[in-house]
């Protein structure tokens, strides 16, 4: 692919992890200059719906609440490469290299509610394991559906039987042959009703698992189910055991129902895999292959939704998450994580992702124009005979004159930083705007400057459509009239709003009432199903007086008024914050008993970085919080039935544009910062051939 012997000019339109993630393997130093790439940006910062800023006392104000997980293999690939290249000195920058940006967290928690109406949190520590994240895979790789199926079954011999039993395999038989005539002999046999031969039939399934497809399919299934009718044979009779134990056995059941699901819809043999049952909601799966309903209900499955914000027009009464990618990422999380399940920044998502992505890519000559507002993706009126569709202009909205280059990032001790507001002083007639109380990143203020064509062939070759799905009505109008399968699209890949608070005290977490390790909790009471303790960020932050505890809430925002009204953003706003007021003063007791009584929350607590301030729960006023309700900002779902709808970055369609996104469809459909890269090194796959397909980790598509 040429241009005339100069470089392929790309416009990449949006900051976000897949817009970003595109620039970043586009301009790789093996492409040796082929791409000159420009990122396009509505206001002042990179980042999409993981964009951070610092505000007043330097503290970090997020979208919500941003943590990594283990197996985000392609993202850490990604972020180790960059903190490499960017090469920083740890002799001078706190945060030079990606193990200071990042560290573990091997402690989760989960909410339930007990019989008597209180509620009851259960805390779990995840050993390390071997390896860390974008570490080169072993030979194997353990994104497989046989591997899954394996391990948990490996975990359900674990949790019945604590103990060894004697007679049971403890390695891999001498052969398959040997494999198939032991699993053979504990079929006949019949219901495994003896501990000691349902551990061995577990022991052996592991292992054929391992040796699928030599193994017999038809044998698996029969195991599986021979398993699954003991197995549940013991359940009974556990609902009123103590909460522990009902955990385990919650547990057992949930993997019990998973393996009875892989043998009736045959998935080990099915090209599709876990994909082939996105149309069935996660519970409804679940629950068809056994799960009874009181596991269905328990604070697992309910953070199994409460976690990807799985609540349709954020409705607690919808909840909706397709079973195959729900299971794909449960199974995941806890079966390939490497070094620890969880694994926190150690500051802002903005601080650690995208300053040192921007940092490189300016190295590398990427082009940033920041207060860019894509109104338009026009297409010809008329095609030549043969010729495949194409962008042939991007109209932008210029939302404000720079004064030279833009220079977004600021220093907050040490650490080059994002702020919460633009800065004005290097707009043209930036006092004015800033007295107009201009919002460059809201979809509902249409000021601007001027506009700004761009024309294909003279100032673009290639376009890679970073966008969220949500904000495709705005910006790809003309696709959307021509292209039916943009439109089924947008119809069926819905999003979700989007809420969060931070509060910083002066009382640390055992003042709190909060006995246990640092902790990241979900399934807890709505509006603010999910918290964890960010204490650790105190010391990147800028305050005279430093909080002693720091804590985020998310959840989703439920949908309510007209989007069209012009005080739409500012009446979501209002309701998060009552939102927030309502859950400290009524549910917070439940978390911090030292701080809170029913109906009651320790108000003056709460640290205002002006000052004193007021007093009481005026005082709430202080502290930050958003409604995620921005087009871009909204949060795709993985609604039942959905998935299909998703267009792949390989799709070619047009012939010169991409789309980049974690709401695309990239090998691994959920709305997270892994499938955002993964979308992203697909896009550039799309355009230069690389990354190799089989080198972006996990992508398993049929």
């Amino acid at each position: 692919m040429t241009t005339s012997g100069r470089p392929i000019e790309v416009a990449v339109i949006g900051g976000g992890c897949a817009a970003v993630t595109a620039a970043f393997e586009l301009t790789q130093p093996h492409h040796e200059g082929r791409f000159a790439v420009t990122v396009y940006q509505q206001g002042w910062r990179l980042g999409g719906k993981g964009a951070s800023g610092r505000g007043k006392a330097g503290r970090i104000e997020e979208h919500g609440l941003h943590i990594w997980l283990g197996f985000y293999e392609n993202a850490f690939a990604m972020m180790r490469a960059a903190y490499e290249e960017l090469g920083r000195d740890p002799k001078t920058h706190p945060i030079a290299t990606w193990r200071d940006a990042f560290f573990p967290m091997p402690h989760v928690g989960i909410a339930d509610r007990l019989a008597t109406g209180r509620w009851d949190e259960w805390m779990a520590h995840f050993p390390p394991t071997p390896g860390l994240p974008g570490d080169p895979l072993r030979s194997e790789s353990p994104f497989t559906l046989a591997s899954y199926v394996g391990q948990t079954a490996a975990l359900l011999r674990t949790l019945l039987f604590d103990a060894r039993t004697r007679g049971t395999p403890d390695g891999e038989p001498a052969s398959v042959a040997a494999l198939v005539e032991r699993a053979a002999r504990l079929v006949a046999a019949g219901a495994l009703s003896v501990a000691a031969a349902l551990s061995e039939a577990l022991g052996v399934l592991t292992v054929a698992l391992r040796e699928f497809p030599a193994f017999p399919e038809a044998l698996i299934s029969r195991l599986i189910e021979d398993v699954a009718v003991a197995v549940r044979e013991q359940l009974a009779g556990v609902v009123d055991l103590d909460p522990d134990v009902r955990r385990k056995w919650d547990v057992i059941d949930l993997a019990v129902s998973f393996l009875v699901g892989v043998v009736r819809h045959r998935l080990l043999s099915d090209p599709e895999g876990l994909s082939a049952i996105d149309r069935y909601d996660v519970r409804e799966f679940l629950g068809a292959n056994g799960a009874s309903e009181r596991t269905l209900q328990s604070g697992f499955v309910r953070a199994l939704y409460d976690l990807p914000l799985a609540y349709e027009d954020g409705d607690p009464a919808r909840p909706g998450l397709a079973a195959g990618q729900a299971l794909r990422g449960a199974l995941r999380m806890f079966f390939t994580y490497r070094g620890a399940l969880f694994w926190k920044m150690r500051a802002g998502m903005g601080d650690i992702v995208f300053a040192p992505l921007y940092e490189v890519l300016k190295r590398r000559g990427v082009r940033f124009e920041f207060f860019h507002r894509l109104e338009n993706i026009k297409l010809p009126q008329r095609l030549a005979s043969g010729e495949r569709p194409y962008v042939e202009a991007l109209e932008f909205d210029v939302q404000a004159e720079v004064e030279g280059e833009y220079r977004p990032l600021v220093d907050v001790n040490g650490v080059p930083c994002w702020p919460s507001e633009p800065d004005f002083s290097q707009l043209v007639g930036g006092e004015t705007l800033k007295a107009e109380g201009r919002r460059f990143e809201s979809h509902w203020d249409r000021r601007r400057a001027r506009a700004k064509t761009l024309h294909v062939t003279k100032d673009f070759d290639f376009v890679v459509l970073g966008v969220s799905v949500g904000a495709m009505p705005f910006v790809a109008r003309e696709i959307l009239e021509r292209d039916p399968r943009w439109r089924a699209m947008v119809e069926n890949v819905k999003t979700v709003a989007s809420q969060a608070f931070q509060i910083w005290l002066d009382r640390d977490a055992a003042d709190l009432g909060w006995t246990d390790p640092p902790i990241v909790l979900s399934g807890f009471v709505k509006p603010f199903d999910t918290w964890a303790d960010m204490t650790h960020l105190s010391p990147q932050e800028s305050w005279r007086v430093a909080p002693r505890h720091i804590a985020y809430f998310c959840n989703v925002l439920e949908d309510r008024g007209d989007p069209d009204a012009p005080d739409y953003e500012a009446a979501m706003r209002e309701a998060v914050r009552e939102n927030a007021v309502r859950f400290l003063k009524r549910d917070m007791h439940e978390l911090w008993p030292k701080a809170a009584t029913p109906g009651a929350f320790r108000f003056d607590w709460l640290i205002d970085p002006e000052g004193e301030g007021a007093q009481g729960e005026a005082r709430f006023a202080s502290q930050f919080w958003t409604a995620n309700v921005n087009p871009s900002d909204r949060y795709v779902l993985m609604l039942p039935g959905t998935l299909r709808y998703r267009i792949s970055p390989l799709d070619n369609t047009y012939d010169n544009l991409t789309l980049a996104g974690d709401w695309t469809d990239c090998g691994y459909n959920a709305g997270c910062v892994e499938a955002a890269v993964m979308s992203g090194r697909l896009a550039a796959h799309a355009l230069s051939g690389t990354p190799r397909l089989e080198d972006i980790v996990g992508y398993d598509h049929p």
